[in-house]
């Protein structure tokens, strides 16, 4: 997330094709590439994305690497790579440099990736509404691990990167003119079947919604816990302070389903999901 100036102006930053790509090769993108070629990227359901070769790319400055997804029947798909920063978050000027490279090249790919610790919101959003017909862009989450080589794990079962599930979300305005907003799963990516499936809400473990998204921080003004633990949910500390919780209104908080809210200035929602697996996801919807 971005946070806003004291003075509430954005300040004005010259960003070079060179600072925002890191052009040149670099030890921890060698890393990186080793890595995702053992590691593959995990999905839902324990699934790897796998690949059979992953070198970089030395004609292009914000498409780090070329690969091969090698898929379940034997088949070799290409995909091109575009890394995040080793600092901060992959940023919307990375996103559309990337796919503008990607369609001059002569080889078009089957998939293009971006991988990185962290996603600006924006660029996040934008990744999600690619429309390239026939090409698949997908979002992994990489470990900090990656950033401290000497204090990862070497075992077999070890995991550097995650795919991010694209957020379905759906915003209700309500006969009042308040709004709800309601989540109804992730769609992924799934390597077994080769096509992008819907897993609905029973991975999500937490999701964050704020009624007005100024495009600069998030501040969540509802929070939500739709998995469920008989042992350790809200409803018996509801109980042990007799009343002085509303169960109704907590309850509430463990859906899928905003609770009734009035459109802010900004015109925007944004909520922030957290699947069962820690890997987090953002996406920004307009109101009205």
């Amino acid at each position: 997330m971005r946070v806003k100036p004291f003075d509430g102006k954005e300040p004005k930053l010259e960003i070079t094709n060179e600072q925002l790509s890191r052009t040149g090769e670099t030890g921890k993108q060698t890393e990186w590439r080793d890595e995702l070629k053992a590691s593959g990227i995990r999905t839902i359901g324990g699934r790897i994305i796998s690949f059979s070769r992953v070198e970089p790319m030395v004609a292009t400055r914000f498409l780090h690497a070329e690969g091969e997804i090698l898929e379940d029947n034997g088949e070799n798909k290409k995909a091109y790579i575009s890394f995040g920063p080793d600092y901060g978050p992959l940023e919307q000027r990375q996103v559309e440099e990337a796919i503008k490279e990607a369609r001059s090249l002569k080889n078009k790919p089957d998939f293009v990736i971006f991988a990185a610790f962290h996603f600006d919101p924006e660029a996040a959003k934008d990744i999600d509404h690619i429309n390239w017909q026939g090409i698949k862009i997908l979002k992994a989450q990489m470990s900090v691990d990656l950033l401290t080589k000497d204090l990862r794990k070497k075992r077999s079962s070890s995991q550097s990167y995650w795919l991010i599930g694209q957020p379905d979300v759906e915003v209700i305005k309500q006969k009042d003119g308040k709004f709800k907003v309601k989540v109804n799963g992730f769609d992924y990516y799934d390597p077994v079947s080769g096509e992008i499936i819907s897993k609905g809400t029973k991975h999500i473990a937490m999701w964050f919604l704020d009624t007005d998204y100024d495009e600069r921080s998030l501040y969540p003004e509802q929070v939500f816990f739709p998995e469920g633990d008989s042992k350790r949910d809200w409803t018996r500390l509801a109980k042990a302070l007799n009343g002085e919780v509303n169960e109704e209104l907590i309850e509430q908080f463990r859906g899928i389903e905003s609770l009734p809210f009035t459109a802010g200035e900004h015109k925007k929602v944004a909520v922030k999901i957290i699947d069962n697996r820690g890997i987090e996801s953002f996406v920004i919807k307009r109101l009205g």
